[in-house]
């Protein structure tokens, strides 16, 4: 009976045959050779991750020059507050009120601020700053490192991200910084901060990038990077640098108790910034992409109503008439997952994604309706030339009936059809059309997610309703498809919006 055993290797034969001094010296050479490969290994993985230099001092020599301080002023009239309060009845209020009181419409003064900022083009003379940072200024400032004073020009600004762009003329041989990817800056990633905190031009901090992404209700375009770098009054507008001596954002906004750094500073991402100051540079303004669409969040009950695997992406709650939008066949209820090839992790994102797209634009925009995937073609329009305000007043709604009220106990809601009479006691369009909420249980799902007697019920699951028992009937095939919650589409001042409210 033959034994087979498996094939051996050549080397595997030779060690075999290998007296046992050889045997140990194969296996030191080995493990030497692995040895050497780990350190070659990890030598390559520390220099990725940029370790801190031993000091910062050959950065910020090279970069120094390039970052500028600035300095305003304005005009300011005497204020019309008075300096003190008189007690009620005072026999002095007929003679301040005819003559003014201590402190009350004084002499105009000048008034001073300071600030940072950094130069992008040295022959051109372009200066970077924040907007709050020279907004209302009579009179700008560009200090130089060597304490050189020069008068600057106001090309642009755009108060939705607070950029300023600045120009002191050519001829004055200006140190520059460039841009770096914003994006490429990791959490943890060292970088250096420079500018005019509190009065001391040129001063020089360092910290890690603490986090990305923040929204800190600056604006409809926040996407703050969070540092550790100390920040105080006077570094707004200046820049935020990668060991590679490149700005990849512009510091902007503190959180602090005090106006002191407490190690919490934001930074406009550069890759933001850049695509602004260029539009500044070219157009003295900035244009962005509009769609034409009102947007809020999926949360868990909203994916879990319309069906999608998690809750991501910008549910489109009202679309604009006569918008790109509309035009590219854009409907109340759809979910925004991708937009121009890049996936919408959430509502915040779209905004940006669609302003930092290039006006007249075709794109292509995935949506969820109807339970599967829909592509869809849109062409941008431009944000800057829609009256907003005008666009806010229009609406069309839902087609209606009208029925006895009924109460749907599983959403915890009583519920009317719109008559006459409700539309003028609820001061609603008389044309409006759909089911109005007369009762909301106490302690229901609906009663925490806001809902109150006079809102009017548009869709359920994105189909019209036009009676209360529509609404039942929708509540009643969720049911039967096992859904634990239905999407409503809800009115309320004219304002309109989606709600997930649980089955009960």
């Amino acid at each position: 009976m033959s034994r087979f055993s498996p094939p051996r290797t050549q080397a595997h034969a030779q060690v075999r045959a290998q007296s046992a001094p050889e045997r140990s010296l194969f296996v030191r050479l080995a493990a030497l050779t692995a040895a050497a490969m780990l350190a070659v290994a990890f030598a390559a993985s520390q220099a990725q991750a940029r370790s801190a230099p031993n000091s910062f001092a050959d950065l910020a020599e090279r970069l120094l020059p390039a970052v500028v301080n600035i300095s305003t002023t304005q005009q300011v009239e005497g204020s019309g507050e008075p300096g003190f309060r008189l007690p009620p009845d005072s026999p002095l209020e007929d003679f301040f009120e005819r003559f003014g009181a201590p402190g009350q419409n004084g002499p105009p003064r000048r008034a001073q601020s300071l600030g940072s900022g950094f130069v992008i083009d040295g022959a051109a003379g372009i200066v970077i700053t924040n907007n709050h940072v020279i907004d209302g200024a009579d009179e700008i400032k560009v200090i130089l490192q060597n304490d050189e004073e020069l008068e600057a020009e106001l090309i642009g600004t755009d108060p939705k991200t607070d950029i300023a762009v600045l120009s002191v003329g050519e001829g004055h041989d200006l140190t520059q910084v460039p841009f770096g990817d914003s994006d490429a800056a990791r959490i943890g990633d060292w970088v250096v901060a420079i500018g005019n905190p509190l009065g001391f031009g040129g001063t020089v901090t360092a910290g890690i990038v603490s986090a990305r992404g923040r929204d800190i209700n600056a604006g409809p375009y926040d996407n703050f990077i969070q540092t550790d770098a100390p920040i105080n009054r006077g570094n707004s507008g200046g820049p935020l640098f990668n060991l590679d001596g490149e700005v990849i954002g512009i510091n902007t906004a503190i959180v602090s108790q005090t106006g002191g750094s407490i190690g919490i500073g934001f930074a406009i991402p550069s890759n933001q910034a850049r695509r602004v100051i260029e539009q500044i540079q070219e157009f003295g303004t900035t244009k962005r992409g509009w769609l034409g669409v009102n947007i809020q969040g999926v949360t868990d009950d909203i994916a879990e109503s319309l069906g999608l695997a998690e809750a991501s992406g910008a549910l489109v709650a009202n679309v604009y008439d006569n918008s790109p939008a509309e035009r590219g066949g854009f409907k109340s209820g759809d979910v925004v997952l991708s937009f121009d090839g890049a996936p919408v992790p959430n509502h915040r994102a779209l905004p940006r994604m669609v302003a930092n797209t290039e006006v007249g634009k075709e794109v292509d925009v995935d949506v969820w309706r109807n339970g599967e995937r829909k592509s869809l073609k849109v062409t941008l329009g431009e944000l800057e030339k829609v009256d907003m305000a005008a666009l806010r007043a229009d609406g069309g709604e839902p087609d209606g009936d009208a029925n006895s009220a009924v109460t749907v106990e599983a959403l915890g809601l009583s519920l009317a059809a719109i008559d006459a009479q409700i539309a003028q006691r609820l001061e609603l369009d008389p044309e409006t059309e759909g089911v109005v909420v007369t009762d909301v249980a106490e302690g229901g799902d609906a009663a925490e997610k806001g809902l109150q007697a006079g809102d009017v019920i548009l869709e359920v699951n994105q189909n019209p309703v036009t009676s209360p028992g529509d609404v039942a009937a929708a509540v009643q095939k969720a049911q039967d498809a096992n859904r634990k919650s239905v999407l409503l589409r809800l009115e309320r001042g004219g304002e309109q919006r989606f709600t997930a409210v649980r089955i009960e």
